[in-house]
């Protein structure tokens, strides 16, 4: 390993070449910024539920309104947020308990993903899922950290078309979902960092679940044609 080589894995690795004194520090510091890590999420948490309770609950009576008329749940995203629309789906098909809901994540199929991206452009991976699978009645349901990425603005735009409910989650502020009039519920976390966007995003959408589940339990199981009426427009924004 050059000089350069070891300097840089030093500056990234510095508890592996500290004396006993010296990686005392480091111990403390790592302890310091994981309690501040910590209240920092519980702080946003705790904003996002005092400002969206009554959105949430708005959105997940909406999403169960499509359930129950057999609509179906299609999520997507990229990165980390791609976990998360997998999460989403999984929570919604395969409940540990609850009621399993009609849910497929737009990232599960390679071969359609790469398809698409190869022979037509990443720009429409999503669009181009929704637009063959999805329809009046069923539920688009996109993250994006940023609120930028081209192919979830691309693939809610389709979903509207289609008559379908719209539902997103956002950081920052919003970025190009926030100007999007297609939405009918977008949520945007009030943060800058990555990391407490898509912890808190996570807290948001295993709350829709739950209301969800309760929505349909209150309920018996409509009989009605998928295309009831959307939601009412819900955007929130800290």
């Amino acid at each position: 390993m050059s000089e350069r080589e070891s300097a840089g894995v030093r500056g990234l690795y510095p508890f592996l070449y500290a004396g006993p004194a010296e990686l005392s520090e480091v111990l403390a510091e790592v302890s310091r910024s994981t309690v501040e890590k910590a209240h920092e999420i519980v702080r946003l948490r705790r904003t996002v539920g005092e400002s969206m309770a009554g959105a949430v609950a708005a959105c997940a009576a909406a999403m169960a309104e499509r359930f129950a008329a057999g609509g179906r749940l299609f999520t997507f995203g990229n990165g980390g947020s791609s976990t998360d629309a997998q999460e989403v789906a999984t929570a919604f098909s395969a409940p540990a308990q609850g009621r399993p809901l009609a849910a497929l994540c737009l990232t599960s199929d390679v071969a359609v993903v790469t398809a698409l991206s190869n022979d037509v452009g990443f720009d429409v991976v999503f669009a181009r899922q929704v637009a063959a699978l999805g329809g009046a009645g069923d539920i688009a349901f996109g993250l994006s950290t940023s609120g930028g990425s081209a192919n979830v603005v691309k693939a809610f735009e389709e979903a509207a078309r289609r008559g379908m409910l719209t539902v997103a989650l956002a950081g920052y502020q919003g970025g190009r979902l926030a100007e999007l009039p297609e939405l009918d519920h977008l949520f945007v976390i009030p943060s800058t960092s990555v990391h407490r966007i898509q912890e808190a995003q996570t807290t948001v959408y295993h709350v829709l679940w739950a209301l969800t589940q309760h929505a349909l339990g209150a309920r018996p199981r409509r009989s009605t044609a998928p295309g009831s009426p959307a939601a009412t427009r819900t955007r929130e924004h800290p």
